[in-house]
């Protein structure tokens, strides 16, 4: 398991946000995938500015287990008038086995977005089942992590165990 602090995410976003802005993509909106999105791609909206839409994309189970393939929960309202013709950047907090965000992507990809580039808080150095498609504009991570089960603090019950757990990482030998 590997813990995350608020502000290790916080400051992890904030380079991100950088390595989008020079990089010559220029986002007009962010699409959230909920539910972990959500919290990284608020904070992004406080580096880049830009108004958020959410989806949310169910492929995990409370007991961790996954479905056989992702699945809708909630779209945006009137997708076309708010994506199509515009540049995207859509948000996720880990890149694990990439079908959700290739799921995601395709959908938004079908309503003619200008430009669509992906940003996860983090990706898992590991094989994907997912494939990124070539439409996309660019994907950025804001850090590669190893393929462990990660624990961010929005997901955690008892906020100061967290807090310890992240404690405990930071002083482990090769942290």
């Amino acid at each position: 398991m590997l813990p995350f602090s608020y502000n290790e995410i916080h400051e992890t976003l904030q380079r991100l946000a950088v390595r989008i802005q020079t990089s010559g993509f220029e986002p007009e909106v962010i699409v959230a995938i909920g539910t972990g999105g959500f919290i990284p791609a608020r904070i992004m909206k406080t580096f880049l500015g830009l108004p958020i839409y959410t989806v949310g994309i169910a492929l995990y189970l409370p007991d961790h287990s996954t479905l056989p393939s992702p699945q809708k929960i909630q779209w945006i309202d009137e997708v076309e008038q708010k994506l199509s013709g515009r540049r995207v950047l859509l948000v996720d907090e880990v890149d694990d086995s990439r079908t959700t965000l290739e799921y995601c992507i395709r959908e938004l990809l079908a309503h003619a977005p200008a430009a669509l580039g992906v940003a996860v808080l983090h990706n898992k150095q590991k094989e994907k089942r997912g494939a990124l498609p070539d439409e996309i504009a660019g994907y950025w991570a804001g850090d590669e992590i190893p393929n462990v089960w990660v624990r961010y603090p929005w997901d955690a019950e008892d906020i100061q165990e967290h807090d310890q757990q992240v404690q405990l990482k930071a002083s482990s030998p090769g942290q």
